[in-house]
């Protein structure tokens, strides 16, 4: 495992003491689903290389190479916490994936590096900022021909309600996360055809799966 200097950073539980509660609130919420789609989404092929920002305890890393064995799958996330739990869960699975220590916002990899960048319940956790360099270092990163694909909550005003979803969407983080905020700020950043692909009910409040590319100068 690489590590960098990161910057200040909201751990994925929310709170550094509910880390080992993490994947256990997650999947009562029904996320392990919406990962599939995700990853079904992304479509990886053999021989790519694929990068998960914010990857959290690992879920979405280790569905990637068991879905597809071929690719070459990379985590990054800035909680050593979170990518020690990360590095177990592939050594239970049998899978082998890399897992990096940095920030979303300064990403440790040379340009044109991936095919694929998901990105997985994180991108809410970004200042305004944030969220825009983030999205400059996906487009930085990615191939010509590669693709860009998250998801994460819907922004206030979503119809869904219930207690999680109106504690969740009653927080700042979600004030910027309105779908054509999202979609604005992946075009600013380079990324094209920026558009939402599926909106999914969960327990927590609707969630979106956004993706964009990097335009292929070949074409």
């Amino acid at each position: 495992m690489t590590q960098t200097q990161t910057t200040d950073y909201v751990p994925a539980a929310g709170r550094h003491w509910a880390l080992p509660f993490y994947d256990l609130l997650t999947k009562l919420l029904g996320a392990d689903r919406v990962r599939k789609l995700l990853a079904e989404q992304a479509a990886c092929r053999p021989g790519d290389r694929v990068l998960d920002v914010g990857c959290g305890t690992g879920s979405l890393v280790v569905l990637l190479k068991r879905m597809q064995p071929g690719a070459e799958v990379v985590g990054l996330d800035p909680d050593p916490g979170a990518l020690a739990i990360a590095g177990r869960k592939a050594g239970r699975a049998g899978v082998a994936v890399q897992l990096d220590q940095g920030s979303a916002d300064a990403l440790p990899y040379a340009g044109g590096t991936f095919h694929r960048v998901l990105s997985s319940l994180m991108y809410h956790h970004l200042r305004g900022a944030q969220k825009e360099q983030m999205l400059r270092e996906v487009r930085r990163v990615l191939k010509p021909g590669g693709t860009f694909h998250l998801l994460d909550f819907a922004g206030p005003g979503t119809e869904r309600r219930g207690f999680i979803a109106s504690h969740l969407h009653s927080h700042r983080a979600l004030r910027d996360n309105d779908q054509e905020r999202v979609l604005a700020s992946m075009h600013a950043a380079g990324l094209t055809d920026p558009r939402v692909t599926q909106r999914v009910p969960s327990l927590a409040g609707d969630l979106l799966l956004y993706v964009a590319a990097v335009a292929d100068s070949t074409a």
